[in-house]
């Protein structure tokens, strides 16, 4: 076990057997956006995004789980802060902080999938024929299929958390769900919205039919939870504890300086195909890949045309990795039926 975790250190963790690999992989091809076109979601692994972080979570995995506690150790030491005790200890307040929990749930997620390699062996992690994840758990899912090293995934997530905050802090924005309407209902809601607020407000999260999370300033999503009901008939409406206008053009002012940090690190082409938020897709380029996650911040999360693919693309069953059930959840909504292991912290 001490050598699993020396490897961890390394950040060589989230990559199957070598013999796995080079049977799979032993010939590289130019760099190609196409070659995950036809893949299959017979096993999928998800992976929770913001939101998901709860004050205890993994304190149990360090203990049982040694390479997840390496996992924590290697963070905190590119982070500069015990970012286990935050997670175990609290307070809630800073976890739930944009420049915490960022890198909080990346390096949780990736708790849980050394604890499923520990229960059930790296046959369990072989067996992922895709992956996906729910805004930042795309890094998650990137990490998990060997396209980013977890040292630079931490790096990245804490970045992005530093400048989705700095964005959010320029300008009064937030975010509210809308439960119990279709996306064309909370469409013409954000515009009845805007129009009484006289500011924007737009869908930021496209999780499922009845599950909608609207993003923009805070006058219009004031307005959104003031009508919803009474003028559109949903369910109910839920301001979320975000810091700001998550995935709409809020969210410029961090572009560049994801671009940037995403500009130092290596990204590969995935081991297997990993869904992008942006668009539906799994991408093969790097290049690809990289100018997507910079574009993501500002682009409604594509999560509803997620599920739907992968439920059409020969789908046996999901495990989610990570705090939360927000995954397993959403695809329970889309599929009764649908087989799913949660992987919990």
């Amino acid at each position: 076990m001490m050598i699993v975790a020396a490897s961890l250190r390394m950040s060589s963790a989230f990559v199957p057997s070598a013999k796995t690999i080079g049977r799979r992989f032993m010939t590289r091809v130019a760099a190609s956006d196409s070659e995950f076109d036809n893949f299959s979601a017979k096993t999928c692994f998800m992976f929770p995004g913001q939101g998901a972080q709860f004050v205890g979570m993994c304190s149990d995995v360090v203990k049982d789980v040694p390479a997840a506690k390496a996992l924590f150790d290697e963070a905190s030491e590119i982070l500069g802060y015990d970012l286990l005790q935050v997670c175990t200890e609290g307070p809630k307040e800073k976890l739930d902080s944009t420049v915490v929990s960022q890198p909080a749930i990346f390096v949780a997620s990736m708790a849980a999938v050394e604890k499923l390699r520990q229960e059930s062996g790296e046959e369990a992690l072989e067996e992922a024929t895709c992956a996906m994840g729910l805004s930042l758990g795309e890094y998650s899912a990137l990490c998990f299929a060997g396209a980013l090293s977890f040292a630079d995934g931490v790096k990245i997530t804490k970045a992005r958390g530093e400048a989705m905050q700095a964005a959010s802090d320029a300008v009064d924005t937030g975010m509210v769900s809308v439960i119990g309407l279709d996306s064309d209902q909370v469409k013409e809601l954000c515009g009845a919205a805007s129009k009484k607020s006289g500011a924007q407000v737009q869908i930021a999260n496209y999780l499922c039919k009845g599950n909608y999370a609207v993003s923009g300033e805070s006058s219009a999503c004031d307005a959104v939870a003031e009508l919803a009901k009474p003028d559109f008939g949903a369910r109910m409406t839920v301001k979320l504890a975000v810091a700001g206008a998550f995935h709409t053009e809020f969210m410029a002012p961090a572009v560049s300086s994801l671009e940037e940090v995403l500009g130092e690190v290596e990204i590969k082409k995935p081991r297997i195909p990993v869904i992008s938020n942006v668009d539906a897709k799994p991408h093969s380029d790097p290049e690809t890949i990289k100018k997507l996650l910079a574009t993501q911040v500002t682009s409604p999360v594509l999560w509803e045309k997620t599920m739907e693919s992968i439920l059409s693309k020969d789908f046996g069953k999901a495990y989610e990795l990570g705090p939360g059930k927000v995954t397993a959840g959403i695809l329970k909504r889309f599929s009764k039926t649908a087989e799913c292991t949660n992987v919990d912290v």
